[in-house]
């Protein structure tokens, strides 16, 4: 099994904490006057909703490449509806163009199918959780 890692640790002189998974970096924060926070960076709604058209951008792409075609331009918008600050449901809208006849709805179903992240989502998985003390 292949696994992902990513890291966080407080900025100095701030309440808000930079990620970093291989040599990629992403600030997450509160937003302004929330819990010390300054709006420096993503929270964490935000963060997956991102992580859910992220990867499925990239897996408009996988696909498109496994079926040897092009595609002109991916657009992926993502909304994450939340109550009492759990996210409850998400919506995702996806649109495809390509410059060639290419069945551009198999093309995103396909990479719907395939989604890490939003496999992940809808159907859960365990977390285990392990907490250092003092």
């Amino acid at each position: 099994m292949s696994g992902i890692r990513a890291s966080f640790r407080t900025i100095p002189g701030t309440y808000a904490a930079v990620g970093r998974s291989g040599n990629q970096t992403v600030v997450v924060d509160r937003p302004e006057g929330v819990a010390g926070g300054r709006g420096l960076g993503f929270n964490g709604g935000q963060l997956l909703a991102m992580a859910i058209g992220g990867c499925l951008c990239n897996d408009l792409r996988y696909v498109a490449h496994d079926w040897g075609v092009e595609l002109d331009d991916v657009m992926v918008d993502v909304s994450v509806d939340l109550e009492d600050g759990v996210v409850v449901a998400a919506t995702v809208q996806i649109g495809v163009s390509s410059p060639k006849s290419v069945d551009t709805r198999a093309l995103a179903e396909r990479a719907v199918e395939i989604s890490t992240v939003l496999g992940a989502v809808r159907s859960g998985f365990d977390v285990d959780v392990q907490i250092d003390s003092d």
